[in-house]
């Protein structure tokens, strides 16, 4: 009879991105380099990668160092709304910046966010069929690492928001058979020089 194993999943969001988001800066380059770098000893299985330029070249340029690791693109990884939370779900004082920042991307990201945020959970989650662990990437967006990491921690489902993830950080959640989910690391950027850090968040967030 087949049992169940641990499942290890990597998370990071893509190097940083030109202003128009069509291809990585010259530093979000050196940083999908060096997240490949630290990954090189894992025993991944595969990355996957959402559609996007900013995240399919994050997958190539990290997968350049990795050894034979195929390389999956997903919608499931793409940048999307996971969920929009009803204003009576958010704390009373930021429930106005909350909402208005959610109403200024595209209605079909929030439209279609739903769907696809129950599709990641579907396929990235969870220990695996099996009696040998799983390691994965998924090279992914600010709003689905925050969503994976939400429900590992069973918090609320508006509290996605303020869960924010530099470029090429690493984050790792294990799911293993009969326990709730455990988040290992959190958005480590120890591979990465300080010049490199904390991209993708505003300065007064840079610790």
């Amino acid at each position: 009879m087949t049992g169940t194993a641990d499942r290890y999943l990597y998370l990071t969001r893509h190097g940083e991105a030109s202003p128009d988001e069509s291809a990585l800066t010259e530093a979000g380059r050196r940083q999908a380099a060096l997240l490949g770098e630290r990954l090189r000893g894992v025993p991944l299985t595969a990355v996957h990668h959402g559609p996007l330029a900013r995240a399919t070249e994050t997958a190539r340029l990290l997968g350049e160092r990795l050894d034979g690791v195929p390389l999956r693109v997903t919608d499931a990884a793409g940048d999307y709304v996971p969920y929009m939370p009803a204003r009576e779900e958010l704390p009373a004082e930021t429930a106005d910046a909350m909402l208005g920042f959610l109403e200024q991307v595209p209605a079909e990201e929030r439209e279609q966010g739903p769907g696809l945020a129950a599709a990641a959970v579907a396929e990235f989650t969870g220990p695996v069929l099996g009696d040998e662990p799983r390691h994965e990437l998924v090279v992914t967006h600010n709003f689905l690492v925050g969503w994976l990491v939400r429900a590992a921690l069973d918090a609320p489902k508006w509290r996605w928001m303020g869960i924010n993830h530099a470029n090429a950080a690493l984050t790792v959640i294990r799911y293993a058979p009969g326990r709730p989910p455990a988040v290992l690391l959190f958005n480590d950027t120890g591979h990465l020089p300080a010049e490199l850090r904390w991209t993708g968040f505003p300065p007064e967030l840079h610790i």
